[in-house]
């Protein structure tokens, strides 16, 4: 299967994965109240360059896309699950924020992304980040040789459905490597035992987007980029980029 990785290929795509994970440290860092969503992007954009790099998301341009992505990150405040511009939106106490971030190092892509509250915390919004950073380490646990498809999926967006949140309809994981979409695809809804068999060398991006309400449903901005929930309610996305290894699940998006 071409899309199979060596472990030097992997070894590559961990340089990828080194520098998307310090740029979300520092955007991490950088954020606060009153700092706009293109200045967080300035950030990333600094970390990128000065590693060398190359990022994954300025310019990028879909088919379904009316323009290509105009920024570094993906800066989704609130109620946008993903794909948010960043602009010059002020940040405000209690606003959660999700960052999502790829680069390149000599044609392999890393692709990670967090979310967090910037100022004071509502314990409802904490609680939402909390389950999907639960929903990514199932996830990876699940990335194991011989299991299969279904059963990443199951472990990623059984518990939260349980819990009573929705996950975002029609989106989910990739394979990533040349290119920072690939096959196959990473639902975030499966049944265990089903679809493909895991792999070693297999590299995937995991990415659980749990939305509160328990409603799955979208629509897109003006912009024609940013997601935004159907209901109204707010939303958490978090991702890395991961191996399937002899030794296990291998997470390649870390500083």
């Amino acid at each position: 299967m071409s899309m199979l990785k060596s472990p030097d290929q992997i070894a590559l795509m961990r340089e990828a994965g080194r520098v998307v994970a310090n740029a979300l440290v520092a955007v991490r860092k950088h954020a606060a109240v009153g700092v706009s969503l293109k200045e967080l992007d300035d950030v990333a954009a600094t970390v990128i360059a000065a590693a060398g790099a190359k990022p994954a998301f300025l310019d990028y341009h879909p088919r379904w896309a009316a323009v290509p992505f105009p920024g570094v990150i993906c800066a989704s405040v609130n109620d946008a699950v993903v794909h948010g511009i960043p602009n010059g939106y002020a940040l405000n106490d209690g606003d959660l924020l999700s960052v999502d971030c790829g680069a390149f190092v000599e044609g392999w892509c890393g692709d990670a992304a967090i979310s967090f509250i910037v100022g004071n915390a509502d314990p409802v919004d904490q609680e939402l980040v909390t389950a999907t950073e639960a929903a990514l380490a199932r996830g990876i646990e699940a990335a194991r040789i011989g299991n299969k498809m279904g059963d990443l999926a199951y472990a990623i967006g059984g518990e939260a459905r349980r819990a009573g949140y929705g996950l975002l309809a029609d989106h989910g994981g990739h394979g990533i490597g040349r290119t920072m979409h690939a096959e196959p695809p990473v639902p975030n809804i499966g049944r265990p035992g089903r679809g493909m068999k895991l792999e070693e060398g297999l590299v995937i991006a995991i990415e659980p987007m749990l939305i509160m309400g328990g409603k799955d449903d979208y629509y897109h901005d003006d912009d024609e980029w940013t997601l935004r929930s159907a209901n109204g309610r707010r939303a958490a996305h978090s991702e890395h980029t991961v191996a399937i290894t002899a030794d296990g699940p291998m997470i390649l998006t870390l500083p």
